[in-house]
């Protein structure tokens, strides 16, 4: 599928992004590891969330959709788990299979999972490392272990682990881990990153303590069932926001949308880029911070981005290269290789698509330059499969001169179905679905 984008005029309106993609993942996962019946509210229906709950019922889990983006899931505790007759197909979900692989090595099944392209060639040899240091097997391909890859659980030992980088996804694979270990089972970060799992458990019953970045889950404790929501995604809100921020006499309110530190990082980047944001209606959801959110069309300066800050806007740095083209200055993004092992290679492949669109930007090691403004101009562009790459390129085009095209946007549907719907809502009429 392909997107034709032109550019827009003024946008308006008030949105509610769809809910949020890290916490559903972890709302269905520790669901069925709790034992009765658990409501999860605001359930986000796209491929990558799906993945993971057609995979908890491939290992035994009663799971099903009760309304629209409402789901039931029927946990009964690690006894309940049963051996997948067949390999685990996990889509392009590389949150699910790794947080799955946590999961499954203190079973004693072996579980096979696999992906599309994209995620088969994903290294999970981050997750493979602490799960075998507490007793599991865990094969793949090569040396970076990218699947298909097969954990083999059963008694596993507590550990105190520090990973080498700053990532929610290995410190949420060691803790699911953790909940079979015998003894306590500590992660020790080098920054802070997503503390979703964390705050899930402690609702949810566990005996964990946070001290800063020491996490430590100690054993014994069966979690509880019952009724979770989820806020709406500060990554997917966070194009509807640059949209505001970019079209020329805008006014975007995005209410209802995750406000958790950890994940406010390109909100303090937009902070510091002079952006026009306002932040209203807080309240918690299920433990969690929400608000809404006003972006007004602004001038914005150059930035320097890196250090801790990064882990906490891992997902919207493309995006934040977007406007980075529209920043007085120089814009520097470091210490983001992470990036280099998503769904694509982000950072090359943002540096080929804003160049592509007259964009004055120079790819490093670990980040980009961009300086600017520049006029960006409309190009035929390939969003490589990932859907942050597909949207970040429509929020150029529509601020660019000319037709932009956008091939392969059925990605889009990975995290955010509605996208360009969404979009419609605030006013964006020159935006089209093409087969």
């Amino acid at each position: 599928m392909k997107l034709s984008v032109r550019s827009q005029g003024p946008l308006s309106g008030t949105v509610r992004p769809p809910g949020d993609k890290s916490i559903s993942h972890r709302a269905a996962i520790l669901s069925a590891v709790a034992e009765g019946v658990s409501r999860i509210e605001g359930f986000l229906e796209c491929d990558d969330c799906l993945s993971t709950a057609e995979a908890l019922q491939d290992l035994g889990v009663n799971v099903e959709p009760i309304g629209v983006n409402t789901l039931e899931v029927r946990g009964a505790g690690f006894g309940a788990f049963r051996e997948p007759k067949s390999t685990i197909d996990m889509g392009n979900s590389g949150t699910g299979m790794r947080l799955l692989m946590g999961l499954v090595a203190g079973i004693p099944m072996e579980v096979t999972f696999t992906g599309d392209e994209s995620l088969s060639r994903r290294p999970m040899d981050r997750i493979a490392e602490p799960l075998e240091m507490m007793g599991a097997s865990v094969e793949g391909r090569g040396e970076r272990v990218t699947p298909p890859v097969t954990v083999s659980g059963g008694d596993l030992k507590g550990i105190t682990y520090h990973p080498p980088m700053a990532s929610a996804q290995v410190k949420s694979a060691v803790l699911l881990a953790g909940l079979s270990a015998e003894g306590e089972t500590r992660v020790v970060e080098p920054a802070a990153s997503r503390d979703h799992t964390e705050r899930m458990l402690k609702a949810m019953g566990a005996d964990i303590e946070v001290d800063d970045l020491e996490i430590t889950l100690h054993p014994g404790s069966k979690l509880r069932a019952g009724s979770l929501g989820v806020p709406a995604d500060i990554s997917s809100g966070a194009f509807l926001l640059a949209a505001g921020l970019l079209v020329d006499d805008s006014e975007v309110f995005v209410r209802e949308v995750l406000l958790n530190p950890t994940r406010t990082g390109f909100l303090e980047a937009l902070e510091q880029m002079e952006a026009k944001l306002e932040v209203s209606a807080r309240k918690e959801v299920s433990g969690e911070p929400v608000g809404t959110i006003r972006a007004v069309t602004s001038d914005l300066r150059a930035g320097e981005f890196g250090g801790e800050l990064i882990p906490r806007m891992i997902d919207e740095i493309p995006l934040l290269a977007v406007l980075a083209t529209q920043a007085e200055g120089t814009t520097l993004i470091r210490d983001a290789g992470e990036l280099r092992v998503k769904e694509t290679d982000r950072l090359r492949a943002m540096a080929r698509l804003l160049s592509a669109m007259g964009a004055d930007v120079t790819e490093h090691d670990d980040g980009l330059k961009i300086t600017g403004p520049t006029k960006l101009r409309g190009a035929v562009v390939d969003a490589e499969r990932d859907h942050r790459v597909a949207m970040s390129a429509v929020i150029a085009g529509f601020i660019a001169t000319g037709e932009t095209v956008i091939e392969g946007a059925e990605c889009i549907d990975t995290s955010f179905p509605g996208f360009v719907q969404k979009l419609q809502e605030l006013g964006a009429e020159h935006i089209k679905e093409e087969e």
